[in-house]
C-alpha cells in the first residue's frame, strides 16, 4: 500500500503544473524609458547651466583692428590759406592838377614801359609855364638895369679914388666913401637879381615838368589790373597825389600764406611749398622767399605773412586767388609707415611700444621708433617689418564669448 502513495506524490510533483507568462520585460522596458527621460533632462538642464556659465563667466572674443605696415612716401607740412598777389606792381597817380582827359586803357590791357596810358587838360600847366618864363623875363630885364647901375657906380668910384689920392682937396673922404658904398649896393642888387633869376628858372623847370606830367606814362610793363579814376574826373594832386590805375607784373606772382603763431617757429626760409588753388587739380611748387616780421591779428589769433614766388607765364594764376598752401617741413620716400592713429600722440623721433598681431594669432609687444609724422601716416625707422600687422583697436564680438576652456583654443 504504500509503493503506490509514494508514486502518486512522485507523480504529483512530476507533473506540476507550469506557471503563468510573466511581464518583467515589458516592466523593464517602461523603467529604463522612464529613466532615459530623466536622464534626457538632466542633461538638458547640465547643458543650459553651462550655457548661462559660458555666457556669464566666459571671455568676450576679440577682434583686432589691423593695419599693414606699409612702404611708401610721407610728409611733415604746416597747412595754411594764402592769396595770390603780383610779384611787382606799381599804382600809377596824378602828380599835377586838372581834369582827366582821356584815358587810353582798359583793364586787362597790357603795356609797355613809357607807353601813353592817360592825359590831364594841360590849360592849366601851360598858364603855369607862361607865367613862369614871364617871370624869369621880368628878372632878366631888372638884372639888366642894376648891371649898368653897377658899372656906373664903379666908374664914379674909381675916380673919386684917383682923385682923393692926389690930395689937393677936390675930393673929400666923404664924397669917396659914398662912391664906394654905392658901388658895393649896386654889386649886391646884381647878385640878388642873379639868383631871382635862377629861382624863377626853377619855376619854369617846374611848370615844363608839370605840363609834362599831364601825360601819363606806365613807369614799367605789365597788365592793367584796376582803374580807380574815370574819364572827366578832376584830379587835386596838391594835398595827395590820386591813384589813377593800378600796373602790375604777373608773369611772377607771390603768394602771401598766413601762418598762425603755433606753427611759424617751424617755418624757415628756403623751405620747400606747393599749394592748390580752386577749380584747377594743377599743383604749383616753390621755396618759401621771406617771412613778414609783423604779424597780423584775425579773430584774436596771431598769423604771420610767409612768401613765395611763383612763375606764371601762362597768366593761370589770378590775382587774389584763394590758395590752400602746404609748407614741407620734412619728408622722406620709401619709407615703413603706420597709421597715425597706431602711435596716439607720439611726436617725431620718439620710442614707444605698440601691440603686433602675429601669422600665428598671438600679439607681441614691440618696441618702435618714430621718424616723420603727419596727420594721418608715421614713419617707423626701427621695430617694425614690412607687411607686419600692427593692432590699431579691438572689438569684443557681442554674444560671442569664449570661457576658461574653450580659450585655450586660440583666438
Amino acid at each position: 500500500m504504500e509503493t503506490p502513495q509514494a508514486e502518486k506524490i512522485t507523480a504529483v510533483d512530476t507533473a506540476k503544473p507550469a506557471s503563468p507568462p510573466s511581464d518583467t520585460p515589458s516592466k523593464f522596458r517602461a523603467l529604463l524609458q522612464r529613466r532615459s527621460v530623466w536622464l534626457v533632462l538632466v542633461l538638458f538642464v547640465a547643458a543650459l547651466f553651462a550655457f548661462g556659465y559660458h555666457w556669464a563667466f566666459g571671455t568676450p572674443e576679440v577682434i583686432y583692428n589691423t593695419a599693414a605696415v606699409e612702404r611708401g612716401n610721407i610728409e611733415s607740412t604746416v597747412v595754411a590759406a594764402g592769396i595770390v598777389q603780383p610779384f611787382k606792381y606799381v599804382d600809377v597817380g596824378a602828380q599835377t592838377s586838372g581834369v582827366l582827359k582821356s584815358l587810353k586803357v582798359i583793364r586787362g590791357n597790357q603795356v609797355k614801359k613809357d607807353q601813353l596810358i592817360a592825359e590831364i587838360d594841360p590849360v592849366l600847366a601851360d598858364t603855369a609855364l607862361i607865367a613862369a618864363n614871364a617871370e624869369v623875363e621880368n628878372m632878366v630885364s631888372q638884372r639888366s638895369v642894376k648891371q649898368a647901375q653897377r658899372l656906373l657906380a664903379k666908374v664914379q668910384r674909381d675916380r673919386n679914388e684917383k682923385l682923393f689920392a692926389r690930395g689937393d682937396g677936390s675930393v673929400s673922404a666923404s664924397d669917396r666913401d659914398i662912391t664906394r658904398a654905392n658901388y658895393d649896393v649896386a654889386l649886391a642888387e646884381v647878385a640878388s637879381l642873379s639868383a631871382q633869376i635862377k629861382q624863377a628858372t626853377a619855376a619854369v623847370d617846374t611848370a615844363k615838368a608839370n605840363l609834362g606830367y599831364t601825360k601819363i606814362m606806365a613807369p614799367m610793363a605789365g597788365e592793367v589790373v584796376s582803374i580807380t579814376l574815370l574819364e572827366g574826373q578832376t584830379l587835386n594832386a596838391n594835398q595827395q597825389a590820386p591813384n589813377i590805375l593800378r600796373i602790375a607784373d604777373i608773369s611772377t606772382v607771390t603768394v602771401w600764406a598766413q601762418v598762425s603763431e603755433a606753427d611759424i617757429v617751424r617755418v624757415k626760409p628756403n623751405l620747400n611749398v606747393y599749394f592748390t588753388v580752386l577749380g584747377s587739380p594743377r599743383r604749383w611748387n616753390g621755396t618759401v622767399r621771406q617771412i613778414l616780421p609783423t604779424p597780423e591779428l584775425i579773430n584774436n589769433v596771431v598769423f604771420y605773412d610767409v612768401l613765395f614766388d611763383i612763375p606764371n607765364p601762362e597768366r593761370e594764376l589770378k590775382i587774389q586767388m584763394t590758395a590752400q598752401v602746404f609748407i614741407v617741413l620734412a619728408e622722406a620716400k620709401a619709407v615703413l609707415l603706420v597709421p597715425a592713429a597706431a602711435i596716439g600722440t607720439a611726436g617725431e623721433g620718439t620710442s614707444i611700444t605698440v601691440r603686433v598681431l602675429k601669422e600665428d594669432g598671438t600679439v607681441e609687444q614691440r618696441a618702435i621708433k618714430i621718424g616723420i609724422k603727419s596727420e594721418i601716416l608715421a614713419e617707423v625707422t626701427e621695430g617694425l617689418k614690412e607687411k607686419e600687422l600692427i593692432i590699431v583697436g579691438e572689438v569684443a564680438e557681442k554674444g560671442k564669448k569664449k570661457s576658461s576652456l574653450t580659450a585655450r583654443k586660440g583666438p
